[in-house]
């Protein structure tokens, strides 16, 4: 990561509408990526892959004792298609030990319940579709809890009604406990009035997320459940997730994942399994993973799908 100092940052102060002049620190750190892929019984068939961004960071301690932070993502290969062009995933924000903190996500941010499937193995150029859950929209905000107790934290998050399909404004909240060394337990809720997967006026949906982490030595595994409940059967959806993973040196780990989409209007699961291996020096990671499909769309006539893919990112 590169660091600029600049001593009185009055542009950055006046951007965050601030009326006094501070000391603050601005740094761009990027990260690339390249690889190749193939995806068996599908269109995609064998490709290379390439990843590149830039995020720039901002801010520093005001006089009355608050941090003010503000962050951009210069990305070449998302979001090209939107008004901002290749800038993505911006936001400002505020803080204190006593306060709290306070991010305001113009884009990109996620909601207080996060998302439906922790490690994703159906966007894999698999014919699957997002699995159902409460998602955020532009302009939302998200406050964490100062600290009240060892283990314990909280976080919440608003999302204001906008646009022709949300009926409510939709928010969403997560409690987390790690006060036993190796264990951390999160539950959550949050709602989608259109912002995500109620795509039609009057639907709405809650979803409902718990998860369980237990690292012991090198071994950690990871438990998921999401549970999407909308107004409509078609919606209803059950987002199961197992890891478990194994630390082979300081450099090489190795883990397996399975994902499980459960529609409750449909007979047949949608079902992922993962394999993958990386090894770490410096800034460098390779990695390898195999992934297989079954029951793809959820259809039990759909042949099994698999994808391997080799890459090498790097970050500085």
């Amino acid at each position: 990561m590169n660091t600029f100092k600049k001593i009185g940052l009055t542009a950055l102060a006046s951007s965050l509408v601030v009326t006094s002049a501070y000391a603050g620190e601005m740094s761009v750190s990027g990260s690339a990526s390249m690889g190749v892929k193939n995806n068996s019984h599908t269109a995609t068939g064998k490709s290379w892959t390439m990843g590149n961004q830039l995020t720039f960071s901002g801010g520093g301690e005001l006089d009355n004792g608050l941090n003010v932070s503000i962050s951009f993502i210069l990305d070449q290969g998302d979001d090209t298609a939107a008004s901002g062009g290749p800038f993505d995933n911006h936001s400002l924000t505020i803080s204190s030990d006593s306060l709290g903190t306070l991010v305001f996500a113009g884009e990109g941010g996620s909601t207080a319940v996060g998302g439906g499937a922790p490690l994703d193995l159906w966007d894999n150029g698999f014919s699957a579709a997002s699995p159902d859950r409460a998602l955020p929209s532009n302009n939302m905000l998200k406050y964490t809890l100062p600290t009240i107790a060892d283990g314990f934290g909280a976080v919440v998050s608003y999302t204001p009604k906008s646009g022709t399909k949300m009926t409510e404004s939709d928010h969403a909240w997560n409690v987390s406990y790690t006060g036993i060394e190796g264990l951390s337990l999160s539950y959550g809720q949050g709602t989608d009035s259109g912002s995500g997967n109620a795509s039609t006026d009057g639907q709405n949906g809650d979803q409902t997320k718990y998860s369980i982490t237990y690292a012991y030595g090198p071994i950690t595994a990871m438990y998921t459940n999401s549970d999407y409940d909308g107004d409509l059967l078609s919606e209803d959806e059950e987002t199961t997730t197992y890891q478990l993973s194994y630390t082979v040196t300081e450099n090489v780990s190795i883990s397996y994942a399975q994902e499980e989409h459960d529609e409750k209007n449909n007979t047949t699961d949608e079902e992922f399994n993962q394999i993958s291996a990386s090894y770490t020096s410096g800034g460098m990671t390779v990695s390898l993973s195999q992934t297989t499909s079954e029951n793809d769309g959820n259809s039990a006539t759909v042949a099994d799908k698999e994808r391997w893919k080799l890459g090498a990112s790097f970050a500085f």
